[in-house]
Protein backbone atom coordinates (compact mmCIF):
# COMPACT_ATOMS: atom_id res chain seq x y z
CA UNK A 1 0.00 0.00 0.00
CA UNK A 2 2.96 2.62 0.69
CA UNK A 3 4.24 1.67 -2.33
CA UNK A 4 0.93 2.87 -4.29
CA UNK A 5 0.79 5.56 -2.92
CA UNK A 6 3.74 6.76 -3.17
CA UNK A 7 3.60 6.40 -6.78
CA UNK A 8 0.06 7.91 -6.64
CA UNK A 9 1.55 10.72 -4.89
CA UNK A 10 4.18 11.79 -7.28
CA UNK A 11 1.98 11.35 -10.14
CA UNK A 12 -0.81 13.63 -8.83
CA UNK A 13 -1.42 13.66 -5.07
CA UNK A 14 -4.33 16.33 -5.09
CA UNK A 15 -6.38 13.78 -7.62
CA UNK A 16 -5.75 10.65 -6.12
CA UNK A 17 -6.99 12.05 -2.50
CA UNK A 18 -10.60 13.49 -4.38
CA UNK A 19 -10.87 11.95 -7.86
CA UNK A 20 -13.52 14.37 -8.01
CA UNK A 21 -10.97 17.43 -9.52
CA UNK A 22 -9.96 17.54 -12.61
CA UNK A 23 -6.27 15.04 -13.38
CA UNK A 24 -3.23 17.42 -13.74
CA UNK A 25 -5.17 20.17 -12.58
CA UNK A 26 -3.41 23.07 -10.97
CA UNK A 27 -6.20 24.57 -9.44
CA UNK A 28 -6.09 23.77 -5.23
CA UNK A 29 -8.64 26.77 -3.35
CA UNK A 30 -11.62 23.92 -4.03
CA UNK A 31 -9.79 20.78 -3.21
CA UNK A 32 -9.35 22.54 0.52
CA UNK A 33 -13.06 23.97 0.71
CA UNK A 34 -13.88 20.59 -0.11
CA UNK A 35 -11.79 19.13 2.25
CA UNK A 36 -14.09 21.11 4.87
CA UNK A 37 -17.39 20.32 3.05
CA UNK A 38 -16.44 16.97 3.66
CA UNK A 39 -15.41 16.83 7.65
CA UNK A 40 -18.69 19.34 7.86
CA UNK A 41 -20.91 16.00 5.93
CA UNK A 42 -19.07 12.83 7.69
CA UNK A 43 -19.72 14.85 11.62
CA UNK A 44 -22.90 15.97 10.56
CA UNK A 45 -24.04 12.36 9.23
CA UNK A 46 -23.79 10.67 13.05
CA UNK A 47 -24.47 14.14 14.50
CA UNK A 48 -20.56 14.38 15.72
CA UNK A 49 -18.56 17.13 16.69
CA UNK A 50 -15.06 18.16 17.14
CA UNK A 51 -14.82 20.80 19.86
CA UNK A 52 -11.53 22.85 20.86
CA UNK A 53 -10.17 21.21 23.44
CA UNK A 54 -10.21 17.58 21.54
CA UNK A 55 -6.84 15.77 20.25
CA UNK A 56 -7.99 14.07 17.24
CA UNK A 57 -6.57 11.43 14.83
CA UNK A 58 -6.29 12.18 11.13
CA UNK A 59 -6.57 8.28 9.77
CA UNK A 60 -5.52 8.10 6.09
CA UNK A 61 -4.70 11.85 5.99
CA UNK A 62 -2.72 11.89 2.69
CA UNK A 63 -2.32 16.00 1.98
CA UNK A 64 -3.84 16.65 4.82
CA UNK A 65 -7.02 17.58 3.30
CA UNK A 66 -8.94 17.03 6.10
CA UNK A 67 -6.54 17.53 8.80
CA UNK A 68 -6.24 21.11 7.60
CA UNK A 69 -10.31 21.78 8.27
CA UNK A 70 -9.36 19.86 11.70
CA UNK A 71 -6.79 21.60 13.04
CA UNK A 72 -9.01 24.82 13.14
CA UNK A 73 -11.29 22.81 15.07
CA UNK A 74 -9.36 20.93 18.05
CA UNK A 75 -6.69 21.38 19.90
CA UNK A 76 -4.51 19.77 18.09
CA UNK A 77 -4.37 16.71 14.88
CA UNK A 78 -2.15 13.81 14.69
CA UNK A 79 -2.05 13.03 11.42
CA UNK A 80 -1.48 9.52 10.14
CA UNK A 81 -0.85 8.14 6.65
CA UNK A 82 0.66 4.89 4.88
CA UNK A 83 2.70 6.87 2.49
CA UNK A 84 6.24 9.04 3.05
CA UNK A 85 5.07 10.69 -0.22
CA UNK A 86 1.57 11.88 0.88
CA UNK A 87 3.37 13.08 4.17
CA UNK A 88 5.99 15.20 2.76
CA UNK A 89 3.61 16.96 0.08
CA UNK A 90 1.02 17.66 3.65
CA UNK A 91 4.19 19.38 5.22
CA UNK A 92 4.70 21.48 2.83
CA UNK A 93 1.48 22.16 1.88
CA UNK A 94 0.69 22.59 5.06
CA UNK A 95 3.47 23.98 7.00
CA UNK A 96 1.51 27.05 8.41
CA UNK A 97 -0.39 24.20 10.84
CA UNK A 98 1.44 24.57 14.40
CA UNK A 99 -0.72 22.03 16.05
CA UNK A 100 -0.23 19.49 13.42
CA UNK A 101 2.30 15.88 14.09
CA UNK A 102 2.86 14.44 10.72
CA UNK A 103 3.18 10.39 11.18
CA UNK A 104 3.92 7.52 9.11
CA UNK A 105 1.69 4.53 9.78
CA UNK A 106 2.46 0.63 9.12
CA UNK A 107 -0.55 0.58 6.97
CA UNK A 108 -1.83 -2.46 9.26
CA UNK A 109 -1.81 -0.63 12.57
CA UNK A 110 -1.96 2.69 14.38
CA UNK A 111 1.80 2.55 16.10
CA UNK A 112 2.93 4.42 17.01
CA UNK A 113 0.12 6.05 18.21
CA UNK A 114 -0.23 5.35 21.99
CA UNK A 115 -3.20 4.07 24.15
CA UNK A 116 -5.96 6.42 24.92
CA UNK A 117 -3.96 9.40 23.78
CA UNK A 118 -6.40 10.58 21.53
CA UNK A 119 -10.63 11.72 22.15
CA UNK A 120 -11.94 11.23 18.49
CA UNK A 121 -10.87 9.42 14.66
CA UNK A 122 -12.10 10.81 12.04
CA UNK A 123 -11.13 9.23 8.40
CA UNK A 124 -12.63 9.84 4.70
CA UNK A 125 -12.13 7.86 1.61
CA UNK A 126 -9.59 5.81 3.89
CA UNK A 127 -10.92 2.39 3.87
CA UNK A 128 -12.50 1.84 0.84
CA UNK A 129 -8.99 1.36 -0.81
CA UNK A 130 -7.65 -1.01 0.99
CA UNK A 131 -7.89 -4.18 -0.80
CA UNK A 132 -8.47 -7.03 2.29
CA UNK A 133 -11.65 -5.92 4.89
CA UNK A 134 -9.64 -7.73 7.65
CA UNK A 135 -7.03 -4.49 7.66
CA UNK A 136 -9.83 -2.06 7.54
CA UNK A 137 -11.05 -4.02 10.92
CA UNK A 138 -8.05 -3.78 12.18
CA UNK A 139 -8.34 -0.43 12.01
CA UNK A 140 -11.54 -0.37 13.64
CA UNK A 141 -10.20 -2.37 16.76
CA UNK A 142 -7.02 -0.35 16.99
CA UNK A 143 -9.77 3.03 17.27
CA UNK A 144 -10.88 1.12 20.82
CA UNK A 145 -7.41 0.66 21.77
CA UNK A 146 -6.03 4.52 21.25
CA UNK A 147 -9.40 6.85 22.13
CA UNK A 148 -9.75 7.72 25.48
CA UNK A 149 -12.78 6.67 27.62
CA UNK A 150 -15.46 8.61 26.04
CA UNK A 151 -13.89 9.60 22.67
CA UNK A 152 -15.37 8.67 19.54
CA UNK A 153 -15.02 7.93 16.02
CA UNK A 154 -16.43 9.08 12.43
CA UNK A 155 -15.52 7.24 9.68
CA UNK A 156 -16.21 6.66 6.37
CA UNK A 157 -16.19 2.94 4.95
CA UNK A 158 -17.79 0.74 1.81
CA UNK A 159 -20.49 -1.59 2.62
CA UNK A 160 -21.44 -2.09 -1.37
CA UNK A 161 -18.88 -5.08 -2.27
CA UNK A 162 -20.56 -4.30 -5.94
CA UNK A 163 -18.85 -1.11 -6.39
CA UNK A 164 -15.55 -2.20 -6.23
CA UNK A 165 -15.51 -5.24 -8.87
CA UNK A 166 -15.96 -2.35 -11.33
CA UNK A 167 -12.91 -1.72 -13.63
CA UNK A 168 -11.64 0.81 -15.65
CA UNK A 169 -12.32 0.59 -19.78
CA UNK A 170 -10.33 -0.43 -22.32
CA UNK A 171 -10.07 3.72 -23.40
CA UNK A 172 -9.49 4.53 -20.20
CA UNK A 173 -6.11 2.11 -19.58
CA UNK A 174 -4.82 3.01 -22.74
CA UNK A 175 -5.13 6.90 -21.81
CA UNK A 176 -3.24 6.19 -18.49
CA UNK A 177 -0.68 4.33 -20.34
CA UNK A 178 0.40 7.26 -22.31
CA UNK A 179 -0.11 9.77 -19.45
CA UNK A 180 -3.77 11.49 -20.22
CA UNK A 181 -5.21 9.81 -17.30
CA UNK A 182 -4.54 8.29 -13.85
CA UNK A 183 -2.27 4.91 -13.74
CA UNK A 184 -3.45 2.61 -10.81
CA UNK A 185 -7.58 2.50 -10.84
CA UNK A 186 -7.16 -1.35 -12.05
CA UNK A 187 -5.02 -1.83 -8.69
CA UNK A 188 -6.56 -3.57 -5.88
CA UNK A 189 -4.90 -1.06 -3.78
CA UNK A 190 -7.26 1.63 -5.16
CA UNK A 191 -10.20 -0.63 -6.28
CA UNK A 192 -10.53 -1.99 -2.49
CA UNK A 193 -13.10 -3.68 -0.49
CA UNK A 194 -16.17 -3.38 0.96
CA UNK A 195 -16.66 -4.70 4.96
CA UNK A 196 -19.71 -6.15 6.80
CA UNK A 197 -21.49 -3.76 9.18
CA UNK A 198 -22.25 -6.95 11.32
CA UNK A 199 -18.63 -7.53 12.01
CA UNK A 200 -17.47 -4.01 12.09
CA UNK A 201 -20.05 -4.28 14.99
CA UNK A 202 -18.22 -7.61 16.52
CA UNK A 203 -14.91 -6.12 16.34
CA UNK A 204 -16.44 -2.84 18.02
CA UNK A 205 -17.70 -4.73 20.82
CA UNK A 206 -14.04 -6.57 21.13
CA UNK A 207 -12.37 -3.55 21.65
CA UNK A 208 -14.64 -1.47 24.39
CA UNK A 209 -16.86 0.40 21.64
CA UNK A 210 -20.36 0.45 20.67
CA UNK A 211 -21.49 1.22 17.09
CA UNK A 212 -23.81 4.39 17.74
CA UNK A 213 -24.98 5.45 14.34
CA UNK A 214 -24.64 4.33 10.76
CA UNK A 215 -25.30 6.91 7.69
CA UNK A 216 -26.02 5.63 3.66
CA UNK A 217 -25.81 1.37 4.63
CA UNK A 218 -24.84 -0.40 1.97
CA UNK A 219 -23.45 2.39 0.03
CA UNK A 220 -19.98 3.22 -1.22
CA UNK A 221 -20.28 5.91 1.62
CA UNK A 222 -21.10 4.33 4.42
CA UNK A 223 -20.52 6.82 7.85
CA UNK A 224 -20.52 5.33 10.92
CA UNK A 225 -20.34 6.34 14.47
CA UNK A 226 -18.52 4.46 17.26
CA UNK A 227 -18.40 5.32 21.12
CA UNK A 228 -15.90 4.03 23.39
CA UNK A 229 -17.06 3.20 26.75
Amino acid sequence: MGAFWDARAREDALFFVDDRRGYGSAEEASFWAGGEHALDAVLAAVWARVEPQEVVLDLGCGVGRLTRALAARGQSVRAIDVSGEMLARARELNAHLANVEWIQGDGLSLDPIGDESVDAVISHVVFQHIPDPAVTLGYVAEMGRVLRPGGWAAFQVSTDPEVHRRRPGVRQRVAAVLGRAPKGQDRPEWTGSAVDLDELRDVAQGSAMAVTAVAHPATQFSIVRLDHS
